[in-house]
């Protein structure tokens, strides 16, 4: 089986990697920031050398951040095709700064068996001068490397509050939206070539999944901690639906108080990001 079943716990060897002011800036514009309002809103993260203004870097930008620094541990070998990113959390440790050098160390923190499926969630730790920074978790759900007879995991127990949400942020992504936010290093043509996407079943390139945990992320920032990076703590959420480049996302979020919140991001009426949880100072 290509798959190794008994890879958690594996750690990789740590690798450096570096990111500039422009870095932060591209990020933010890939995932919406100062669309809404270019010259009077979000200022803070869309530009460098407006006065009065302090640049800032959005929360979520720790999941693009280090990809394929080190060397991540060997889990087994398997068709990329096969791959869907299921989930992603990120936990902060303090707020992400807007140029810097960091190490990444890559862990297999489970492996579970879904039957038809493998599920293997990867987690990625990151420190600056040997403090920690952000802490990131991947569950990469790969087709037809179930079936070993192992752990299934966990179920989940999440559900939305019987309630109207306290908060419904919405934003409209752009028809090239994929376009821009694959600057930031995922260039997966299944989100640029529509022959590619085609042969994978749909009629257009995809967003990246990531792009809309990023838009969601900007409406939890905005919503929930008054704007300001250091107050955003954690963000976790299950992908369900791609997105089409142009759809309008609404990010429906409940407020549990005690720094807690759970959320839904949709369109229209489908779920296209689910289960999320969200924690705020």
């Amino acid at each position: 089986m290509p798959i190794k079943p008994d890879a958690a716990g594996l750690v990789g060897e740590p690798g450096e990697f570096s990111w500039d002011s422009t870095a932060s800036l591209l990020y933010a514009l890939g995932v919406g920031a100062g669309a809404s309002d270019p010259t009077g809103f979000e200022l803070e993260f869309t530009t460098e050398n407006t006065m009065d203004v302090e640049q800032k870097a959005l929360p979520t930008m720790g999941v693009v951040l280090g990809q394929g620094a080190g060397k991540s541990p060997d889990f087994g070998d398997f068709n990329l095709a096969m791959l869907v990113h299921g989930e992603q959390s990120i936990t902060l440790h303090q707020p992400i700064p807007v140029a810097g050098t960091a190490t990444n160390t890559t862990k297999v923190k489970d492996v579970f068996d879904k039957g038809k499926a493998a599920l293997v969630v990867l987690e990625n730790e990151v420190t600056m001068d040997g403090a920690p920074l952000w802490t990131t978790s991947a569950a990469l759900f790969i087709r037809g490397e179930g079936g070993w007879g192992g752990d299934s995991g966990p179920k989940a127990s999440w559900e939305a509050p019987d309630r109207d949400p306290d908060h419904v942020v919405s934003y409209q992504t752009r028809t090239d939206q994929a376009l821009l936010y694959r600057l930031n290093g995922d260039r997966n043509p299944l989100h640029a070539d529509p022959k590619f996407s085609e042969m994978a079943g749909f009629p257009k390139p995809i967003l990246h999944g990531l792009c809309t945990y990023g838009f969601t992320g900007r409406a939890l920032l905005h919503a929930m901690c008054g704007s300001d990076p250091a107050r955003f703590k954690a963000m976790a959420g299950r992908f369900s639906t791609p997105v089409m480049p142009g759809q309008q996302l609404d990010v429906k979020i409940w407020d549990l108080g005690n720094g807690e919140a759970v959320y839904q991001t949709c369109v229209d009426d489908t779920v296209v990001l689910d289960q999320g949880t969200h924690q705020y100072a």
